[in-house]
C-alpha cells in the first residue's frame, strides 16, 4: 500500500532528516539511501523496516544535515596532506606543473573533511530509531486511511456480486422452460412426435436438467461472499486469505456461466466477473 512518514530528529550537532515512501508490492522491496556513518547500522535499520511495515516498495531516505557548520565540520588534515604530497609527486615525475588552486581542488574532496562527531554511539542511535519509528507511525497511519477506502470499495463490490446473483434467480424458471421445448422441438424434428417414448424421454430431461442446475454453485457463491466480508473485518494481515476467498468466488461464478446457457444469465455473470476482477485487483493492495 501507498504510504509517506517523515520526521527530523537533531543529535549531536547533526540533523538527520528521515523520509519513507512505500508503493504496491507483493514482496518486501528496500531501496536504502542512508549517510557512510550509518552503513554499519544498515542491517538493523533494514529489520526495523520489514518488521513494521510488512512488505511493499519501501524506500528510506536518511540526510545528514549540520546543526552548526562551524561546529560540525574541520579538515581531515591527514587526507590533505596525503593528497597534496601525491599531487606533488605525480606532477614532479611528469614534468607537470601544479596549479595555484591547486588546495582548493583538494578540499573539495569528499574525505577533505570530516564530521566533528564522526561516531555514532548507541544514544544517538537510539534518537535515529526514534525518528525512523516516528516516521513509519505516518506511513502506517497513511496505509490505514487508504486501506478503509479499499474496503469500502471492495465490500461494495462483494455487494454487487451477491445482487446479480438475485437477479440470475429471476431467469432460472425460464431457462428451465427453455431448455426442455427446445430438446423436445429437435427430438420432435428428428425422430417424430409420435415415436418418442414419454416416459423415458421425461427421464433423460430430469437427468439433463440437473447437471444444468446451479443451485449448488449458488449457495456456495452466496457463502463464499458472506465468509469474504466476515473476513474483511477481521483485522490485519488478511490479504492473502481474501486472495484465497476471491480465487473460490470466482470459481463458482465461472460454474454458473458455462451452465447458464441463456443469453441474460450469461451477461450477468460477465458483470460479476468484472467486479470480481477489480476486487482481485484492490487486494494487492492489502496486507
Amino acid at each position: 500500500m501507498t504510504g509517506y512518514g517523515k520526521a527530523e530528529i537533531v543529535s549531536c550537532q547533526r540533523k538527520y532528516l528521515i523520509e519513507i515512501r512505500t508503493l504496491n508490492s507483493k514482496q518486501a522491496d528496500l531501496n536504502i539511501k542512508i549517510p557512510n556513518t550509518l552503513k554499519e547500522r544498515e542491517p538493523e535499520i533494514r529489520n526495523e523496516l520489514i518488521t513494521q511495515l510488512q512488505r511493499g516498495k519501501i524506500e528510506l531516505y536518511i540526510t545528514l544535515e549540520g546543526v552548526n557548520d562551524e561546529l560540525i565540520t574541520q579538515f581531515n588534515e591527514t587526507a590533505i596532506v596525503n593528497y597534496y604530497r601525491q599531487l606533488t609527486h605525480i606532477a614532479e615525475k611528469n614534468n607537470i606543473p601544479l596549479p595555484v588552486d591547486i588546495l582548493h581542488s583538494i578540499i573539495r574532496i569528499p574525505d577533505a573533511l570530516k564530521p566533528e562527531c564522526q561516531e555514532v554511539d548507541e544514544y544517538e542511535l537510539q534518537i535515529l530509531f526514534d525518528g525512523i519509528a516516528q516516521a513509519i507511525r505516518q506511513v502506517n497511519n497513511f496505509r490505514q486511511q487508504e486501506g478503509m477506502s479499499l474496503m469500502e470499495d471492495i465490500l461494495t463490490r462483494i455487494h454487487l456480486i451477491e445482487s446479480y446473483l438475485t437477479e440470475i434467480e429471476k431467469f432460472e424458471s425460464q431457462r428451465m422452460d427453455n431448455i426442455k421445448n427446445r430438446l423436445r422441438q429437435s427430438l420432435t424434428e428428428y425422430v417424430g412426435e409420435n415415436i418418442i417414448d414419454q416416459n423415458r424421454f421425461e427421464q433423460e430431461l430430469i437427468y439433463y436438467l440437473e447437471k444444468m442446475d446451479i443451485t449448488e454453485e449458488k449457495v456456495r457463491l452466496r457463502n463464499h461472499c458472506l465468509y469474504f466480508v466476515a473476513t474483511i473485518n477481521e483485522g490485519d494481515m488478511v490479504g492473502k486469505k481474501l486472495g484465497f476467498i476471491a480465487q473460490e468466488i470466482g470459481r463458482e461464478i465461472n460454474t454458473v456461466g458455462s451452465k447458464a446457457n441463456h443469453a441474460e444469465m450469461q451477461q450477468i455473470v460477465i458483470r460479476m466477473k468484472d467486479e470480481l476482477e477489480k476486487i482481485k485487483e484492490q487486494l494487492l493492495n492489502i496486507l
